[in-house]
């Protein structure tokens, strides 16, 4: 536990770049995209698993670069994963060297870590402090969790998939994340507290499927974490996973509501 309170207050800095926005924002989830897809490609390669770190490091560029391009045409995003999705099909014409899971792995770990990634820059070019909320629910569902966990864990979540955590740690998680939002929204964004508190819980819960859904590959690939970068906290998609799912969930729940409230004015 204290090596886990050490690594978090190392990696407390780099909130700054949460700040400040902008390009460095895109340069720290690009970063986070190309650490997390290469330890995700070496989880595969544990189980035999062939994907292409060429395809997946080129696609993710690409993405990015897609924001400098063009950043509010969708139509390049939408090229851009039918050319993915083709790349990826394509690195298996070698039959006779390359099984299916070769393939599905690489597209996979483009669209898992490079395209959920990519919204967190989606997120902040919408210029609002909307970008907070993604590590609000994600981190503040994971330490609510942990310690409710602890304090109150008595019924298993999914013991097939991480022993630890418990029904009432999931529930404090929640309950954490709606009020971390919660207090943020009144001081920084007071007009949207109802938004701000929807995606708090949406936000907790998609976040938890996250870690889950990390845990269910690390329990197929037979490995305890996915890297060694971050001391009590294992590699960049151990602490990073419940982003990559909060980050999309934010994203368009934030659109949707939007799209609603503007629908509601224009009657």
């Amino acid at each position: 536990m204290k090596t886990r309170i050490i690594s978090a207050c190392i990696m407390l800095p780099l909130l700054i770049l949460v700040y400040l926005g902008g390009w460095f924002i895109w340069a720290a989830a690009l970063i986070v995209a190309g650490l997390g897809i290469r330890e995700f490609y070496k989880g595969f390669e544990a189980t035999e698993v062939k994907p292409s770190y060429a395809i997946g490091y080129v696609s993710i560029v690409l993405l990015y670069c897609i924001n400098i391009i063009a950043p509010y045409d969708q139509i390049f995003i939408m090229a851009w994963m039918t050319i993915t999705v083709m790349a990826s099909m394509i690195y298996g014409f070698k039959v006779n060297e390359r099984k299916l899971e070769d393939m599905t792995s690489t597209l996979l770990g483009i669209m898992y870590v490079g395209f959920f990634s990519y919204h967190i820059v989606l997120i902040d070019r919408l210029g609002s402090p909307l970008i907070w909320l993604v590590f609000l629910t994600a981190f503040g569902t994971d330490i609510m969790a942990y310690f409710t966990g602890m304090a109150f864990g008595k019924h298993k979540l999914c013991p097939n998939l991480s022993p630890k955590k418990s029904i009432e740690g999931a529930v404090g998680g929640v309950l954490g994340s709606v009020l971390f939002c919660g207090i943020f929204a009144w001081f920084a964004m007071p007009d949207f507290l109802g938004i701000c508190l929807i995606i708090g819980v949406f936000g907790s819960v998609v976040a938890q499927l996250g870690d889950l859904s990390a845990s269910a590959f690390k329990r197929r690939m037979g490995i305890k974490d996915y890297g060694n970068l971050i001391p009590g906290h294992g590699g960049i998609l151990d602490r990073f996973d419940s982003v990559l799912f909060t980050a999309p969930a934010v994203y368009y729940c934030y659109i949707f509501v939007m799209m609603i409230n503007t629908a509601d004015i224009l009657r």
